[in-house]
């Protein structure tokens, strides 16, 4: 079966959706503060890995903005909608990766491949943090220099560098 990303260009070529297997279209939300400081979450299945808000679709047909919000909440405690419009920026930036294959099996049978969609969240220096422990067992804020070089994933490195090289030539 074949499907058209609602959010995207991109179609796949998938099984039909087994229960509890992710689809491979996700979102990497970025959140940072005004003091060029990005929070960093590290892995309860991986400890030593680092990174920023993930997660796959729950449907093939949700919004991206919709996911992003929802996993911002699931795994930070964030409300995005109490938060100044605007805070959540789409960065209209997507790339696509080989899932590493001691996860493939969290997809349908065949899937390699993960579509993932850039977000960034300006929040407050003070903003509360609440970890989901099934999915995280700490949380840090570190300068963007400092959080990119932590991260596990090269996308996610290369998502806090994009973000902030793009603030820097606007200024």
């Amino acid at each position: 079966m074949s499907v058209n990303c609602v959010n995207c260009i991109f179609v796949y070529a998938i099984p039909i959706r087994l229960a509890n297997l992710k689809i491979p279209i996700s979102v990497l939300v970025l959140i940072h503060n005004r003091n060029q400081e990005v929070l960093l979450l590290e892995r309860a299945d991986r400890p030593g890995f680092w990174q920023s808000v993930t997660g796959s679709l729950d449907e093939i047909d949700e919004p991206l903005e919709e996911a992003a919000i929802r996993e911002v909440a699931e795994e930070t405690g964030i409300d995005i909608q109490a938060l100044p419009l605007g805070a959540l920026q789409n960065l209209h930036h997507a790339v696509e990766y080989e899932i590493y294959p001691s996860w493939r099996y969290r997809y349908p049978p065949g899937v390699e491949r993960n579509t993932e969609h850039w977000f960034a969240l300006e929040v407050p220096p003070s903003a509360a943090i609440r970890v989901a422990p099934r999915e995280h067992l700490q949380y840090v804020w570190l300068p963007y220099q400092e959080a990119a070089q932590k991260c596990f994933s090269h996308t996610n490195r290369d998502a806090i560098l994009r973000f902030y090289d793009n603030l820097s030539a606007l200024k």
